[in-house]
């Protein structure tokens, strides 16, 4: 291995494999080469695909990706999906080192009865569908029914929301998708209700994305006072917990101050309700709510407890947005309680030479910016292994021959390049950002250009 940079598979092309990839080309001894291996033609993760159309400050972190990108060393391998065109095992025998930063891909479930009646849906796959997710763009979301419903008290939930309420024109300008942007716009939604089981002083809203709820130039917001009441328990823990908790229920209140202005869909936001049901014959058509009491339990930390005081709440469709959860990669560690790849510090229990970062570590919590200090963490001690002399030795064959012999059409980065061309020029024309290319076909077309 002297002779050679060491060789570095990190799966997943999202803010945690590109902060890996970095840390790995910034060492200089050793020196190392990153192959980027993407299921999709196009990087970036949730950075392209999660964050809202309507954020392009956030998603201008891209262009931290982009020299990440340019560095000697770096290699984007996509259209390969671990699993099927090549082996965890494969990879394995490839690679100096493997490491996973696939995120958190599926959603969690509420599992109460009515949750799979169509018109019930993961907030995934509603995000993923106006990001212009190839894999999602077949769904159809029914829209026409008078109220939403959001379940969720975070920034996914927040999200959702605040997608349903934009107007046509501030939609335009954004790179969310033609067909969600006619849907969402022509919906016949006026109220859109999220629902929160904990109270104001726990949600885990951020607080400029809940300040944006009252700039909508179609919405209200609307905030019962009376949800806004902080029990002792609440009271204490906000008094020694972050500034951030203690200005959300600021923002809150003042939404609870505020008299409609008649503009025509209204963002409500209860808290300290839980879904028990969703209700309806053969679609959605209900929700049952049960109101909660918060209890500090014997660690002082604060729950919610079913009073069996309930309500019924006519809607059309439903979103769950309670949390990610991580997928198993075949063939590789995966611990199913925690949907997380087991490991310590980063190394993957029980497979030397297999590391992992960002979601699929730690699970679905932090922003961002929290993926660059986790991913470091990692490559530290995968980079210490490589300096003891630990790492499994490689064959000396190539993933591309594998691949070619396969027939896998893989997508380099200069065919993203082709594709970020191509929609960006699209978008030009509109005065967008970008008009994202959404099929798999059009997806590879443009690459091979």
């Amino acid at each position: 291995m002297a002779d050679r940079p060491l060789r570095v598979a990190v799966v997943g092309s999202g803010p945690a494999g590109f902060y890996a990839a970095d840390a790995l080309l910034k060492s200089e001894e050793p020196l190392c080469e990153v192959d980027l291996v993407e299921r999709l033609p196009t990087p970036w993760g949730l950075v392209r695909l999660g964050v809202a159309p309507d954020h392009p400050n956030i998603k201008a972190v891209s262009r931290a990706f982009e020299r990440i990108a340019s560095r000697e060393g770096f290699r984007f391998l996509g259209n390969v999906e671990v699993g099927k065109d090549v082996s965890h095992g494969e990879l394995v025998g490839l690679y100096d080192a493997v490491l996973y930063a696939v995120g958190a891909q599926t959603d969690r479930r509420m599992g109460i009865p009515g949750e799979d009646l169509p018109g019930s849906w993961p907030a995934t796959a509603f995000v993923a569908w106006y990001n212009g997710h190839p894999d999602f763009q077949h769904l159809e979301f029914d829209l026409a029914g008078e109220r939403a419903v959001v379940v969720g008290a975070g920034n996914v939930a927040l999200d959702v929301a605040r997608m349903l309420a934009l107007t046509h024109e501030e939609l335009a300008a954004t790179d969310t998708t033609d067909p969600a942007i006619e849907a969402i716009a022509n919906a016949g939604i006026r109220e859109i209700l999220l629902l929160a089981r904990r109270g104001p002083a726990q949600a885990a809203f951020t607080t400029p994305e809940l300040q944006e709820l009252g700039e909508l130039a179609g919405g209200d917001v609307a905030v019962d006072p009376a949800d806004l009441v902080l029990d002792p328990a609440s009271e204490a823990a906000l008094a020694a917990d972050t500034p951030i908790a203690r200005r959300n229920v600021d923002v809150l209140n003042e939404y609870g101050l505020r008299e409609p202005a008649g503009k025509e869909r209204l963002v409500r936001l209860r808290f300290c309700v839980s879904p028990v049901a969703i209700l309806g014959d053969g679609k959605v058509e209900a929700v049952e709510i049960e109101r909660n009491r918060l209890v500090a339990d014997e660690r002082g930390r604060i729950r919610p407890e079913p009073t069996g005081e309930r309500e019924v709440i006519p809607c059309g469709i439903v979103f769950r947005s309670v949390g990610y959860r991580g997928v198993a990669v075949p063939g590789a560690p995966f611990d199913e309680s925690s949907g997380t790849m087991p490991s310590d510090g980063g190394r993957v229990l029980g497979a030397p030479g297999v590391y992992c970062a960002g979601w699929i570590k730690r699970g679905p919590s932090g922003v961002i910016g929290t993926n660059k200090k986790d991913a470091t963490e990692t490559v530290e001690l995968l980079l210490e292994d490589a300096r003891a002399g630990v790492l499994p030795q490689p064959s000396d064959a190539l993933i591309d021959e594998l691949l070619a012999e396969r027939g896998v059409d893989v997508v380099s980065y200069a065919g993203w390049e082709a594709i970020d061309a191509l929609e960006r020029s699209r978008g030009e024309a509109q005065g967008r950002p970008r008009v994202k290319l959404c099929s798999w076909d059009e997806l590879l077309a443009a690459a091979r250009m």
